[in-house]
């Protein structure tokens, strides 16, 4: 797979390549219950097929804020969610409160740098896109697993 996964997904041909098969990252997020929280349609289908692709289970995409904060507190089972800062020019920071609230994993995956993200969001782990889908689900392994 591109280690720039998203840089791939956006461009005219779209993904090529297939995930690498089961890697070491793999394994921890076989099934696991992953909300991702996206409104750009090409960036949340290549993440959602790269998470398929190594066995996570997805939930969603969702693509504004009052409906990301619906699935997060009605979903049962989230194991982590993936959450961009910026949906439709609607910043999600209260939905990143309302997972935090929940004590459920979080990792932002954003254009934006991490020093515009509020103080209490700093032990949140920041993807910036283009995402580099190896490194994602290295961070999601260590969130989930602690």
């Amino acid at each position: 797979m591109s280690q720039h996964l998203l840089a791939a997904a956006v461009g005219p041909g779209g993904i090529d390549e297939e995930p690498t098969s089961m890697t070491l990252l793999s394994a921890p997020l076989l099934n696991r219950h992953i909300l991702l929280v996206e409104d750009d349609y090409l960036i949340a289908d290549a993440l959602a097929e790269a998470l398929r692709a190594i066995g996570a289970q997805v939930l969603g995409p969702v693509g504004n804020v009052e409906d990301a904060l619906r699935s997060v507190s009605r979903l049962d089972g989230l194991e982590a969610v993936l959450l961009d800062v910026n949906l439709g020019g609607q910043c999600t920071f209260a939905v990143a409160d309302a997972v935090q609230a929940r004590r459920i994993p979080l990792v932002f995956v954003t254009a934006y740098a991490r020093d515009l993200l509020p103080p209490r969001f700093s032990r949140v782990p920041h993807c910036l896109k283009p995402i580099d889908f190896d490194e994602l689900a290295g961070v999601l392994a260590v969130q989930i697993t602690g």
